[in-house]
């Protein structure tokens, strides 16, 4: 039974990250949100789970991948699409959507979603990437492209389709650059083997608690500065 759980727990990513693309075809941001962030949450334990368990196998290892494009590649691909569907149309709606209009422009959101599709199937056969990123995280990138969708009331250049574009292209980009980062998952809870990502939790809990949503950039931008400073400590 044992070896079923990371499944289990794989499973549990999968299923909030289908519900989140759901609420996100419905243009709520929030809910799709919640959802994708409690199909992240999942992400995160399967393989210490696995590890913890002495069961991994080479299937979980691919059922989480693909878990993951749904959760951290399809959501804010779809977030994105609706961003710059709106931005060129105010009465933008994905059941209407009219590939015969200005419509169509809005797939360049799909962006997103390709560059999470290569930097997932780059990481199952980098072998640099056992115990580091090379790359921006699909999580970490779906966050950021689903907190922006949170924050577009209080930044108003992100109604701009250019802007949105440029976005895109930049998460496709940081998603797949040569950049080596810190792994965020847990291989175990010891303080010592693990202070800078409980580092990360405590300062991204406190922006979040003082910028809400706003704060996604900032904690991105820590997380990347982090690595760079680990990464040369360890040089």
């Amino acid at each position: 039974m044992k070896k079923h759980i990371p499944n289990l727990i794989t499973f549990g990513n999968l299923f909030a990250g289908s519900i989140a693309c759901l609420y996100a075809f419905q243009a709520d941001f929030l809910w799709a949100f919640i959802f994708m962030f409690i199909g992240i949450f999942f992400d995160f334990f399967d393989g210490m789970a696995a590890r913890m368990l002495d069961v991994k196998s080479e299937l979980g290892l691919q059922l989480d991948s693909l878990a993951d494009m749904v959760t951290s590649g399809l959501v804010p691909g779809i977030v994105m699409f609706q961003l710059i569907g709106y931005s060129v149309n105010t009465d933008f709606s994905a059941y209407d959507f009219d590939f015969a209009s200005l419509d169509v422009v809005a797939l360049f959101g799909f962006v997103i979603t390709l560059g999470s599709a290569y930097r997932l199937a780059k990481f199952n056969i980098d072998t640099r990437q056992t115990d580091a990123f090379i790359g921006l995280p699909t999580p970490a990138n779906a966050i950021f492209i689903t907190s922006l969708a949170l924050s577009i009331d209080r930044l108003d250049f992100l109604q701009d389709p250019y802007i949105l574009y440029g976005i895109s292209i930049l998460s496709y980009y940081i998603l797949n650059a040569e950049i080596k980062l810190i792994a965020l998952k847990f291989k175990n809870l010891n303080f010592k083997a693990n202070w800078y990502r409980f580092l990360l939790i405590v300062v991204s809990i406190g922006l979040i608690i003082a910028l809400q949503f706003l704060a996604v950039p900032l904690i991105i931008a820590f997380y990347i500065l982090l690595s760079v400073f680990i990464s040369t400590k360890e040089a």
